[in-house]
């Protein structure tokens, strides 16, 4: 079941992954922990095997790390960017372990697209801080009615803890010094990168559909890991609990 955007041949999707990766990067020099992490608690409480939902999975980042890491794993990854999309299907073409979905989280619909009902794992990292409050905990519950019981969901995102200013402050200050001088060294930012999306000939035609669905990037509310957690019961998980957390971020598992 593929019906992202169709591909054309002729695009280096290891070279637009690296980009990607690289991109992503310069926000955050610990997104290899936390997939790490993430992984680490996949294996511990849904074993070797998961069937998993690689929710808003742009370029499919979670997919590949997870099939890398757990070879007998399938993977579907739901998204709604077609420019994203198009990499993600190009980079996993001929690998029937991983499936793409196209599919707008907004949608209450969204579910019926996908090709089960049920799964080990859903995870999700740095793409659910666009939502605002109200619609992101009425996406936890339909999470959960896709998480079987005993299985796992992460959220590996920016969430603020508006308790601590001069920290908040203090930790932004920093990470910003530090972004400029890795920006000095020709690293490329968000806008920089869709920009070059833009002028490839394969993701121009993408890149222009995924502005025109989505505009300019915009954040939600970012609340803190405790309103992540609080929700996540709320709406049906018996256990939530950040199990990694930066300065800024958060990985936040919730067992069902």
């Amino acid at each position: 079941m593929t019906d992202a955007t169709t591909t054309t041949a002729g695009a280096d999707w290891g070279a637009w992954q690296e980009s990607w990766d690289r991109q992503q990067e310069w926000y955050m020099p610990d997104r290899e922990e936390r997939f790490r992490i993430m992984l680490d608690m996949v294996e511990a409480l849904a074993g070797t095997a998961p069937r998993v939902l690689d929710l808003a999975c742009g370029t499919g980042s979670i997919t590949a790390r997870l099939l890398a890491r757990l070879p007998d794993a399938v993977s579907v990854g739901v998204d709604l960017d077609p420019a994203l999309l198009a990499i993600a299907e190009g980079t996993f073409a001929g690998d029937d372990r991983a499936t793409f979905v196209t599919a707008d989280l907004k949608d209450p619909q969204w579910t019926t697209r996908l090709p089960y009902d049920s799964y080990d794992a859903v995870l999700t990292a740095t793409a659910l801080h666009w939502l605002h409050s109200e619609p992101l905990a009425a996406l936890y519950g339909q999470v959960a009615g896709l998480v079987r019981d005993g299985g796992v969901f992460m959220n590996a995102d920016h969430m603020i803890d508006d308790s601590t200013p001069r920290i908040n402050a203090a930790e932004r200050a920093q990470r910003h010094l530090r972004m400029e001088q890795a920006k000095a060294s020709g690293a490329l930012d968000w806008a920089e990168w869709w920009q070059l999306a833009a002028q490839d000939p394969v993701l121009a035609g993408p890149t222009a559909r995924r502005f025109e669905i989505y505009g300019e990037h915009a954040d939600g509310d970012m609340p803190s890991p405790e309103w992540h957690a609080r929700v996540l019961r709320e709406k049906g998980f018996g256990e939530a609990r950040p199990v990694w957390c930066s300065p800024s971020d958060t990985l936040l598992l919730a067992v069902k």
